[in-house]
């Protein structure tokens, strides 16, 4: 490895640019791997999960070098702490290789100079100024809760019109977003997050002269109960001219509307090249559009999770794909069926369109009723999709054969299946309400693993009776995590894995 190029370590550590910690042992190895790999850190400095940017001193250092010497006076003046070693040579010119600016990681870097308002906008203008000024382009800009029109800094025009990734709320003044879609009109991932139910006309403006847009977001977050208007007819509007593009498209909204103008489900059918189609469980459709959904084909379709919606939706676009699909995710709890007829086909025919329709499924929710015929079919399941990785399993019982004893004979016939028939690549199960196992035939199945994958085990109930064996297990490799997560942590699973 030592004896490697500049240009085979470049592209080693480019697959490595979402691992920060081995990106950063790769800088302690000698000179001429911390060259290589200072330019992939600094591309984006801000993205690496498990800094605490509020203490890190080491980014305030080195950006506070670029000031010019008037403004470290005027700041000295000001009382703001600059660090003592801003004056000393830098290894490297920084911010030549930045690409990115994210507003909230730089106001908290920005705080360790001071807790003064009016301080830290000053400081928070000089370092906009020389993120214009010394980033060749910048690709990546996150811009939630900024306050300085940065559009105007004289370098701006030349910056901003690269921006391929913006992410955004809508708290911020409309003028500032018709600022920007003069200078930004080939952003190919638009990230916002809707704080106001009253329409953002300037957003709307940006997302309309927006030439090259391929993966959208939107995600109501505000606490209005009630509104008299429609806030998404002038959005959904501008998204369907941009149909032909998107490849991606994740929509929560906190409100549905029956008005006679055109609404998300008349759109979405137009939207025929989409690889990623999420749709919030604050999102529901009434019976109309759910028969229109059922008729949707999306031959390209690799990740599809839409909540608050019938099996036979889903299974209806299932069977409608183009046989491309890798994650078929929802929160099994949101699914619309009635308790008592899930021993009739919905589940069924569910899992047969998995497996018919679904010959490269990776990631995969089910809702699950624990009869004979429904074992059968996960167990076909398991056999074709080669591919699957990770099973998320909720099992519904009818209320009078919710025992212990079926629980126990349930969870044994279940760990069965997965020996004889889970796949290769399979290392991950989430066991999601009702699924139990005694001590004996987990461990069974713990000592029938060995040689495979290392598998991660996640339950919704907490059991600390496992907890010895597990970490037995895990000392030994055979599990890689055994966890217990509530409720509430199925939504974060569901959108890990559709990132």
């Amino acid at each position: 490895m030592a004896k490697l190029n500049k240009d085979i370590l470049f592209l080693i550590f480019e697959e490595l640019q979402e691992n920060s910690k081995s990106l950063f042992s790769c800088l302690m190895v000698n000179r001429f791997w911390c060259e290589t790999v200072v330019p992939i850190l600094w591309r984006n400095p801000w993205c690496y999960k498990g800094i605490n940017y509020r203490n890190k001193n080491s980014l305030f250092i080195i950006i506070s070098h670029y000031l010019i010497d008037d403004i470290k006076e005027f700041i000295t003046i000001q009382r703001i702490q600059l660090p003592s070693y801003s004056n000393q040579s830098l290894l490297f010119d920084y911010l030549s290789f930045c690409r990115s600016i994210n507003v909230d990681t730089i106001n908290n870097i920005i705080s360790i100079g001071s807790s003064l308002p009016y301080n830290q906008f000053f400081m928070q203008q000089e370092f906009y100024s020389l993120f214009m000024r010394k980033c060749p382009e910048l690709k990546y800009f996150d811009m939630k809760s900024i306050k300085h029109q940065i559009f105007y800094f004289p370098e701006a025009m030349v910056r901003l019109e690269s921006l391929c990734e913006l992410q955004c709320d809508t708290i911020i003044d409309s003028s500032y977003f018709y600022g920007l879609s003069q200078l930004c009109q080939y952003i190919q991932r638009l990230l916002i997050i809707n704080n106001d139910s009253k329409p953002n006309h300037g957003i709307i403006k940006l997302i309309e002269v927006q030439k090259k847009l391929k993966h959208f977001e939107w995600d109501d977050d505000f606490d209005d109960d009630f509104t008299d208007y429609d806030p998404y007819e002038e959005l959904i509007l501008t998204l369907e001219k941009k149909a032909e593009s998107l490849n991606y498209l994740r929509i929560i909204f906190l409100y549905s509307y029956d008005y006679d103008h055109i609404l998300l489900q008349d759109i979405l059918s137009k939207f025929n090249k989409l690889k990623v189609l999420i749709i919030g469980d604050y999102t529901p459709f009434n019976e109309e559009q759910l028969e229109k959904l059922k008729i949707q084909v999306y031959c390209k379709l690799e990740v599809l999770n839409i909540e608050q919606n019938k099996l036979s939706v889903i299974s209806s676009i299932i069977e409608n794909s183009g046989g491309c699909l890798k994650k078929v995710l929802f929160s099994p709890y949101n699914i619309k069926c009635e308790r008592f007829n899930f021993n009739e086909d919905s589940l069924i025919n569910f899992i047969r369109k998995i497996y018919e329709n679904c010959p490269s499924i990776e990631y995969l929710s089910i809702a699950f009723s624990p009869l004979k015929e429904h074992f059968i079919e996960l167990e076909k399941l398991l056999k074709i999709c080669k591919n699957l990785k990770s099973l998320l399993l909720v099992v519904i019982f009818d209320n009078e054969k919710d025992t212990y004893e079926n629980s126990l004979k349930n969870g044994e016939e279940l760990l069965n299946i997965l020996i004889r028939s889970a796949p290769t690549n399979f290392k991950e199960i989430r066991f999601c309400h009702r699924f139990k196992f005694s001590l004996e035939i987990l461990e069974e199945f713990l000592e029938k693993w060995r040689g495979r994958h290392a598998i991660s085990l996640f339950t919704t109930e907490y059991l600390g009776i496992y907890k010895e064996l597990t970490n037995k297990y895990k000392r030994d490799g055979v599990i890689k995590e055994y966890k217990y997560l509530p409720y509430v942590d199925l939504t974060e699973y569901i959108m890990e894995v559709c990132y």
